[in-house]
């Protein structure tokens, strides 16, 4: 599928180049969801202050706290080999193909193809075929005996019968078959092609496309790269496909290649174009050569600044001189160079990827040229280490030269007491400046600060005068909500007489409820209520017999439980 260079030229697939489609872009860039499962609690206490069983009254619910996790990256394609928009800013540059070529092959040279012609398997198996011509045509049998046909439509089944020139009736030939064209070329279905076209039957049909070299390149360079794109920019196209069409040659069968990802696509005369062909003829029979072997020579589209040394991407790999890491300053032009962020909530992350429970965090082991090796996912139940190739596929990334970061902050298990200070502390991976945002207990998202990352971790000193949500953003990117209940600080001391209590709470509550309870083994009974006076201050007649006691004000309006010190009365 040929393309202007503002579309990702198509690729071929495994080890050599993967096919790019703006479909597939559009549904990359979705964003995935925000929000995930609580992350451990802290537990520090400060103050005696605790929920209690009523919890806190904001009117809005909170988000959970868990970590939101982002993913950006460069690229697209496995990173190995020639990048393709770096090819067309090289050209653009004024570099020659072969110095194209030389640069993305380091200690390469240029030779001539060992052989001439390709044999493409079209047609696998099918129950029914249709080869045509506009102009008469033959077919020779395998008894070599060679056969007119009329122009037009042959269907064949796996019997192989054909209507022939001198014949009315379809008659049965000993297969396979070779179809030859006359003065124009032969098509299978809608699609025309160069050379001829070998059939076999039996339980299905099989198509082989049997074509030159050179007539194959002028169906793949253009279906590979824009063919608007420079000359030379194509015509190192068209060295780097050659070359790589006879480095995967298929062993053993009748066939040497697929029409697809999984060698190069190849669309017959249809995908052709003048400057295709012109780029592919002006290089004739040139492939590249180390130490006067074929080399292998895989490309893919956008390398985000700098391609991938082959043991980068595919572990296991041994050492190839020519596939290293090199720069690719031109990638620039590239609509893919850099890409992201794509969000994720731990939830939906540690399911694609295979967390063991909770996914709470992930390291990333990279190669220098920043392509992910692995990944190591940490999980509330153990860790789980994948492959960067196998993230990639599982978070239809466009290539492994990407980074994971996160935004969190850690939640706190215990109010704030009014009026004292409270540090929040939390992880901005990825990022080296976010914004802290608030939204205070009946109010809206504001931000309030920037915080800087250090190391990854951010921190800040907060005094909330009421119950209020919190969480850290980056551009569009924002962690889970933690919130920081607000109970208000209490009170309490005993009347001389032993007859009330009296007390103040911080901030002013007026009317708001306060029970005084007396503990009883583990629970705590009410054994006086009153309320709290427009000054702050409360009354409550009681009887204190010797015990354990506390008032617990129950205030609303955005409030945790407030519960004061214990009051120990003792017997006089």
């Amino acid at each position: 599928m040929a393309g202007g260079p503002d579309f990702p030229a198509p690729q071929a697939g495994s080890r050599g180049h993967e096919a790019m489609f703006s479909t597939l872009a559009a549904a990359l860039l979705a964003a995935l969801g925000l929000s995930g499962p609580p992350a451990q609690h802290a537990t520090a206490a400060t103050g005696p202050a605790s929920l209690g069983r009523s919890g806190s009254t904001a009117q809005h619910a909170t988000a959970p706290s868990g970590p939101a996790f982002f993913v950006a990256g460069h690229g697209w394609g496995h990173g190995v080999g020639l990048a393709q928009y770096g090819a067309y800013g090289y050209a653009l540059h004024g570099w020659s193909y072969d110095r194209i070529v030389g640069h993305y092959y380091p200690g390469t040279i240029l030779g001539q193809a060992p052989v001439k012609r390709v044999r493409v398997l079209l047609v696998p198996g099918a129950k029914r075929v249709v080869i045509s011509s506009r102009s008469p045509f033959t077919v020779r049998d395998r008894a070599g005996k060679t056969h007119k046909l009329p122009a037009g439509k042959q269907q064949l089944g796996p019997g192989l019968r054909l209507k022939l020139a001198a014949s009315t009736e379809a008659k049965a030939l000993p297969g396979p078959l070779v179809f030859s064209p006359g003065d124009a070329s032969l098509a299978l279905g809608g699609r025309s092609y160069r050379g001829t076209l070998r059939v076999t039957g039996g339980k299905s049909v099989r198509v082989v496309n049997v074509v030159g070299l050179e007539p194959y390149l002028w169906g793949v360079v253009p279906s590979e790269m824009p063919d608007r794109w420079p000359a030379e920019a194509l015509q190192a196209q068209a060295v780097v496909a050659r070359t790589y069409a006879l480095t995967h040659l298929q062993k053993g069968g009748d066939f040497d290649l697929y029409p697809d990802t999984r060698s190069q696509v190849y669309g017959g005369i249809p995908a052709e174009s003048d400057p295709a062909r012109e780029a592919v003829n002006a290089t004739a029979g040139d492939v590249v050569l180390y130490k006067g072997e074929l080399a292998q020579t895989f490309f893919f589209s956008s390398s985000g600044g700098r391609t991938a040394s082959v043991q980068d991407v595919w572990s296991g790999s041994k050492p190839t001189p020519y596939l290293v890491s090199v720069p690719d300053p031109y990638d620039t032009l590239s609509p893919y160079h850099d890409w992201g962020p794509m969000r994720f909530s731990a939830t939906r992350l540690g399911r694609k990827l295979g967390a063991r429970g909770t996914l709470l965090d992930v390291r990333s082991d990279a190669a220098l040229s920043g392509r992910v090796r692995s990944l190591t996912l940490v999980g509330s139940k153990g860790e789980r280490t994948v492959s960067g190739s196998k993230v990639r596929v599982a978070l239809g990334l466009r290539s492994t030269w990407f980074t994971i970061g996160m935004l969190s902050l850690t939640p706190r298990a215990k109010p704030v007491l009014f009026g004292t200070q409270v540090r929040l502390a939390g992880v901005a991976r990825g990022v080296p400046r976010v914004m802290l945002e608030s939204r205070p207990y009946g109010g809206e998202w504001k931000q309030i600060a920037p915080l800087r990352s250090r190391g990854g971790q951010v921190a800040a000193t907060l005094s909330p005068k009421v119950t209020t949500d919190y969480r850290i953003s980056a551009g569009t990117l924002r962690s889970g909500v933690v919130r920081l209940a607000v109970a208000p600080s209490v009170q309490v001391s005993a009347a001389a007489n032993r007859t009330a209590v009296s007390g103040l709470v911080k901030p002013l509550l007026p009317g708001a409820s306060v029970q005084v309870q007396r503990q009883a083994g583990s629970a705590w009974t009410t054994v006086a209520r009153t309320t709290i006076g427009s000054d702050g201050s409360f009354r409550a007649s009681v009887n204190l017999t010797p015990g354990t006691y506390r008032a617990r004000v129950v205030a609303g309006k955005g409030f945790a439980v407030g519960l004061s010190a214990i009051l120990q009365v003792v017997s006089a």
